[in-house]
Parts: structure tokens; sequence; C-alpha cells
């Protein structure tokens, strides 16, 4: 690589740093390709460079994706010493009943609050209503049935609080007795040998 071209490489990661520390949020990663005249995969490169610095340095901050964004964040061990600072309360953890009406919608979106209630049994609505003030859950449309009802789906905050780039990096869901039964059902049983005949 020549001097000039190891500088623009240089360059192109830190107007990133820039673009990402002066958006305070989630920035896609297509409007930085577009605004640095880069490819997307070129984004990604220099992202991935950025964060071996960081990790080299041992900084306090770091980058994650969220889908197909990319936003600046402090590390999670700083937490405390943040929250100190900034006067920060710490969040209130989620119910078992939030839990369980998150995972619903997490696994199964976009769905109705019929679909979440009829899943768990009972009234959803002030749960759905205290996720979607957290910004863990959010209105994905409406289902063109009669009264059409609306849809629901979680939000980019909802990967940011679980860690996780996008919904397919989700654990997968333990098997039921029922889809156990049924792969047992379904797999080959071994026949005996017959005896062999004494000549």
């Amino acid at each position: 690589m020549s001097e000039a071209e190891e500088k623009k490489e240089i360059n192109l990661c830190a107007a990133i740093e820039a673009i990402l520390f002066a958006a305070g949020g989630s920035v896609e990663r297509e409007r930085i390709a577009q605004a640095l005249e880069i490819s997307a995969d070129e984004v990604d490169n220099r992202v991935e460079a950025l964060l071996n610095d960081y990790n080299n340095a041992g900084t306090g901050i770091t980058i994650i994706r969220l889908k197909n964004s990319y936003q600046m964040v402090s590390r999670k061990e700083y937490a405390p010493q943040i929250r100190t600072v900034m006067d920060l309360r710490r969040n209130t953890p989620l119910s078992q009943a939030a839990l369980e009406v998150l995972a619903v919608v997490a696994y199964n979106q976009p769905v109705t609050k019929a679909f979440v209630e009829q899943v768990r049994g009972v009234d959803c609505s002030g749960v759905i209503g205290s996720l979607t003030a957290k910004d863990l859950i959010e209105e994905k449309g409406r289902l063109e049935l009669p009264g059409r009802p609306l849809l629901y789906g979680t939000t980019e905050n909802f990967l940011r609080c679980f860690n996780i780039a996008d919904l397919e990096q989700l654990p997968p869901l333990p098997e039921t007795e029922e889809e156990k039964a049924e792969e047992q059902a379904e797999q080959p049983q071994e026949v005996p040998a017959a005896p062999e005949a004494e000549g």
C-alpha cells in the first residue's frame, strides 16, 4: 500500500468515526457509503479497522451494528460510572409478563395483540403499552382483516438492548414435547437383522 493509499484509508476511518460520533444515533451503512463515495462493503471494512483500533487501545467506546446501521456507543463495563456522572437511574427490569410478551413478538413478528393474547391466554394491553413506551416494540402497520388490527414488531432499540445485530441472532426456541415426539417419529427405526440359519 502506497503512502497516499494509506493516508486515504486513515481518512476514511476518521470520517466514519466523525459521522457516527456526530450522529449520536445509528446511521445506515448505505448513507455512510454514499457520503464517502465508497461501497457498503468498504464501510464494513473500515468499521472493522476502527473496532480493532479501539480494542487494541482499550478505549471506552465501541461501534455496534444494528441491522444495516452502525452506532457509536460506550462500553457496557463503564455503565456504572456513566450513570453516576449523568445521574441516571437504573432502568426497571422487565417483568416476567413483559419478557414473555416480548418473546412472542420477537419470534413471531409482525403480530397482533390478539395473537399475543391467544399465546399467553391473558389480556396483554397494559404490557404491550409498556413495551411500546420503552421503545422495545412498535407498530408495524395493520392487518388486512375486519377491524384492521395493529401489527407489532421489535425496534432497533430492542436489538441494542439485547446486544444483537439482527433477529437472526436470537437464540433458538427450546423444542416442545410435541416437536420432540415428531422428530423421534420421523427418525428411521432400526430393523433387527434376521438370525442366520444354521447349516
